[in-house]
Parts: C-alpha cells; structure tokens; sequence
C-alpha cells in the first residue's frame, strides 16, 4: 500500500525553540489518530503538512508530493476540519459550504450543488438555510466537516472533531467518520485527545510526545499481541489453584489475600479456569478479564518516551 503521509526527519522550530524534532515515519492506514499530551506537536504537525508552517529541516510528503514544493497540490487533496471555529455568523450554512468549496476549486455552479449534497450527508439538509449564528455546538462542527469533505478530497484532516459535543452529537460525529472510512473513498486523519474516539474508528496510531514520535502501530495489530489478563478474588485453596493455571502455560501472581492476577496465552479459555477452581473447591467470586486497550498503548508510550514519565 502506497503511504499516505510520509516524515523524513521533518522538524520545526519556532525562534529558538524546537516543535517538531527530526520525525520519521511512513502512514498508510485508512485511519490514523494522532494522539499525544497537550503541547505534543500535533496541531503544528497537521499545520506543516497543510503548508502553513516551514520546516526548519527534513520534510514530509502526502501522496508523495512534498510539503515544501507542492504544498497548492496537497490542499486541493486534501480536506481539513479545524479545531476552532470560523463562521461568519451572519451567513447561511449553504452559502459558507459553497464558499469554501470554490476556495477549493470548484466552479460556483458545482460548488452550490456540491455545498446542498455535504450539508444532507452530514444531517443539516433541513438547516442548510439558516444563519449559521443560529447553530449549535454540534451542528456547528457538522457545518465544519461538511466544508472539509465538500470538494472531494482524498486525505481528510479531523482536528477535535467531538470536542464539547453531548454524547448523542458524538455519536452521530462518529457514525460518520466510520461511514467515511468504510466507503474506501478517502483517508482519514483524526487528531483527538478522547482516547475512545480513536479507539473507535483509527486502524492505525502515531503518539507523539514533546515534538517526538514515541510510537506508532496497527491497532488491530498491536491488540492481537498485546496480553489478555485476568484478575480474580476467590475463596480457599488459592496456591493449589495458581500451581493449575501455571501448569496451562499462564503466568500467576497473588496480589494481596484471596486475590490473583493472571496473564493469559491466547489457547486459555476462561472455562477451563472455572474447571480447575471447582476441581479444587475454590469459590470464584469476582472475575475480570480485559486486553490491553489503547489507553495501556498510550500510557506505555508516555512511560517509554525518552525513558521518562
């Protein structure tokens, strides 16, 4: 698969200080989260790609046209949803969509005909008149992703697209950015600090910590490898029934009176832990079982980057 974005030691600087520092790395998923702590670099990242900033060295490309060369290129190709709003309150949805549409390149016929199908899709078809003062939060940021998807962009750039949304908005944001990823149509970045919305809808993730890459993976794949755990309060015969388990290639510890921790091979079904604690007459009585989510992911990263905390 061709990559989408591509950093070849691309940094940053702004007067003296250092934003960006000497990134590497090739993106080709379908979807991407960015993640990392407030000050990370992910804004200034997405605006470099976008052309806004000049890298101090390195460079980047996004479906291999370079950011210092081709930077019209890429923002004909690409669609961008900002964090902060920039309505002109007095203009109507329709009029603002067709707007940023011919700023895209769209001929002013097209471009009203294509503002109508992005303001439907989106759920503002029977709002697209109204003044976009009157909206609120949430049909706000729906006004904002339908400017963003409005010329046809293949790479669309989500910065914050839930931020301050009640949990039915969510929804519908994250309904249709998995319609968006599941069509094939386009490749999407998200930029979010809701570790769930990335979790539901990104294949792949880039963590970025004080302007340095300090992980990037397949979800998908860093689930399958990372351990399956199982925590457990019981009652009575606790070494004989952690000898069992370890005797099924489990690794047990006891964490304190009448409570085990577990980590699990992929072969171990939790019956067969059910099995062993009645053959021993051992009371189950709470059992908790998770894998790593992308939460452990994110936290590991935090705690390995730079070897510090």
């Amino acid at each position: 698969m061709n990559p989408v974005i591509e950093l070849d030691g691309l940094s940053v600087r702004f007067g003296t200080r250092d934003i960006l520092k000497n990134l590497h790395g090739s993106m080709s998923g379908r979807t991407i989260g960015l993640l990392g702590p407030n000050g990370a670099g992910k804004s200034t990242l997405i605006n470099t790609l976008l052309g806004f900033y000049r890298p101090s060295k390195g460079t980047a490309r996004v479906f291999g046209h370079d950011i210092r060369t081709a930077t019209r290129e890429i923002r004909r190709l690409t669609g961008y949803m900002p964090e902060s709003d920039s309505f002109i309150a007095q203009t109507t949805a329709v009029k603002f969509v067709q707007m940023m549409a011919e700023l895209s390149g769209l001929p002013a016929e097209a471009a009203l005909e294509r503002a109508h199908e992005a303001l439907f899709y989106v759920g503002l078809g029977e709002a697209r008149y109204r003044k976009l003062g009157t909206y609120s939060l949430g049909m706000k940021q729906l006004a904002k992703l339908a400017q963003a998807i409005v010329h046809g962009p293949k790479l669309l750039i989500l910065d914050e697209p839930t931020n301050g949304l009640d949990p039915p908005a969510r929804q519908r944001m994250i309904r249709l950015v998995r319609e968006m990823r599941d069509s094939g149509d386009l490749h999407i970045v998200m930029c979010s600090h809701l570790l769930r919305d990335v979790e539901e809808t990104c294949e792949e993730v880039l963590i970025l910590k004080e302007g340095e890459k300090v992980h990037y993976a397949n979800l998908e794949e860093e689930r399958r490898a990372n351990r399956r755990f199982v925590e457990l309060e019981i009652f009575g015969g606790e070494d004989g029934l952690a000898q069992a388990v370890e005797d099924l290639g489990c690794e047990c510890a006891l964490t304190g009176a009448h409570r085990m921790k577990m980590v699990v091979p992929e072969s171990f079904a939790i019956r067969d832990l059910y099995r062993l604690a009645a053959e021993r007459n051992v009371q189950i009585r709470r059992l908790n079982f998770r894998r790593d989510s992308l939460e452990d992911i994110f936290l590991k990263a935090m705690e390995g980057a730079n070897g510090r905390p």
